[in-house]
């Protein structure tokens, strides 16, 4: 088999943080940065379910029904060769299985990047996530924070998974965005 029969694949980026992290704003650019299709879970829900979700339990259901259509999807995305950034949560070890499988079954490759943010730096950005987007303020408080946080692991070697973890120190776009450009 040549290399011209070969098939490249596309890369699955994803993000583990707590609320207010920085998850999305770091999927943004690392989409741009990588020529990536991004695909956003909130952008998914509020489509597909206007108005419906007024309560974690709500966020849960209206998840778990999207996910078997988004890892097709993504499977079929990676499998052209085109990488695929998700602003989708890898907060827990089974929602991290979840992205790991969706990568592995196609023979992709990817990366985890593990925000690794302060509680209190978290609940700054969620206040001012609050001002910019007030449409978001029902969802976007302390008491919703301190409920998901609740159910936060951190990812562990022992998973599988190719981690970068950035810490508060490093929240800036330069340390991410200059260590997915060295393999351009």
């Amino acid at each position: 088999m040549g290399l011209k029969n070969m098939k490249q694949l596309g890369t699955l980026y994803f993000f583990c943080g707590k609320m207010g992290a920085g998850k999305s704003t770091k999927s943004k650019q690392l989409a741009i940065d990588k020529h990536a299709v991004l695909l956003s879970e909130d952008e998914w829900i509020s489509s597909l379910y206007p108005n419906q979700v007024t309560s974690f339990e709500d966020y849960l259901k209206f998840s778990a029904q999207i996910k078997p259509l988004v890892k097709k999807h993504v499977q079929n995305i990676l499998s052209v060769g085109t990488d695929v950034v998700m602003d989708f949560p890898a907060n827990t070890q089974k929602l991290r299985k979840w992205f790991l499988d969706m990568a592995s079954e196609v023979n992709a490759s990817h990366q985890v990047i593990f925000l690794n943010i302060n509680n209190e730096q978290c609940l700054r950005q969620i206040a001012q996530r609050r001002s910019e987007q007030p449409q978001r303020a029902a969802f976007d408080t302390e008491a919703v924070f301190i409920h998901v946080t609740s159910f936060f692991e951190a990812p562990v070697a022992s998973e599988g998974l190719n981690i970068l973890e950035l810490n508060g120190k490093a929240q800036t776009s330069t340390p991410l965005k200059n260590c997915f450009l060295r393999d351009r």
